[in-house]
């Protein structure tokens, strides 16, 4: 790329957001509790189970924390960013217009080897699953394409289209770096501003925290009050149903905390998902019902 079409990390953001923005998208700010994937934040949750128009675009950071590597991966992270779009229905030229958007970026598309691989998405915390693709260029996974089919197992009818850009893996293909360290988050006339600098000693102390210093007493604590938290809000006479998704989250990510220790029997696992799974249901029920929305109860 040449120096002055050189994009940071930060004008990726910038033009991601003003692409989809002049496409009808309104720009949402992200949910500030921790979840493993955009797809985890509430507008996408509640929105794919409902029937309304809506298209908005956010960005959101993520915590995965099996994906701890004490910084000697090149490109995995336990945490990291996304862009999140969803449309509601999707366009009919939806891969024409994200197509367009890898362009603005200044990827010459033709030059590049970019392949859709067809995908079947599934979170089971959730109970979401969806078809769609998986994008990569020149070999490196970088989006994916998802039609909900359900959303805490409940159908979609019409189908909500997401769009979700890995920015990390994004940046590393337009500013050509094998290691996510070397990532230009920003650059001013006299300093660049290094993704080494801003996250790597983060890198370090939550990988340490997620593979071997978490309190598993505690998170095993919290899993269950936040578990049972959303289940009393819910339960009220006027359900709180955002508080109690918030809650439901938390326990996602004590669970999640969970599975990086590796401390789960095949059994223990396979029951916390269910429950958790469930509950998600119950609060997406509760949201249909509060607003009226008819959905299927098998």
């Amino acid at each position: 790329m040449k120096k002055k079409n050189f994009l940071s990390l930060q004008d990726i953001i910038k033009k991601l957001e003003n692409f989809w923005e002049k496409n009808g998208c309104s720009i949402i700010p992200s949910l500030d509790i921790p979840i493993g994937a955009g797809t985890f934040h509430k507008e996408t949750f509640f929105n794919a189970i409902s029937s309304k128009n809506f298209s908005k675009i956010y960005l959101q950071a993520c915590r995965r924390p099996i994906d701890s590597r004490n910084t000697e991966s090149k490109n995995r992270l336990q945490y990291y960013h996304q862009i999140q779009v969803i449309i509601n229905p999707p366009p009919e030229n939806i891969q024409e217009k994200y197509i367009n958007s890898l362009k603005d970026l200044n990827i010459n598309t033709k030059e590049q080897d970019i392949k859709f691989i067809e995908d079947n998405w599934e979170n089971k915390t959730i109970g979401a699953s969806g078809t769609g693709w998986e994008v990569r260029i020149n070999g490196l996974e970088i989006t994916q394409f998802t039609y909900f089919q359900k959303m805490a197992n409940l159908e979609c009818n019409p189908s909500t289209v997401e769009i979700t850009y890995g920015l990390e893996r994004i940046a590393m293909h337009i500013q050509n770096k094998k290691n996510i360290y070397e990532l230009i988050w920003d650059k001013k006339k006299n300093k660049k501003i290094k993704y080494k600098e801003m996250f790597f000693q983060n890198e370090i102390e939550q990988s340490i925290y997620n593979l071997k210093k978490s309190n598993l007493k505690e998170i095993f604590y919290f899993l269950e009050k936040n578990i049972i938290e959303a289940k009393r809000l819910i339960s009220l006479k006027n359900p709180l149903i955002f508080p109690s998704y918030e809650h439901m989250l938390l326990s996602i990510h004590q669970f999640n905390l969970l599975e990086a220790r590796k401390c789960l029997s095949v059994v223990e696992r396979y029951n916390h998902i269910s429950k958790i799974r469930n509950l998600s249901r119950e609060i997406a029920i509760a949201y249909c019902t509060k607003n009226k929305i008819k959905y299927k109860k098998k």
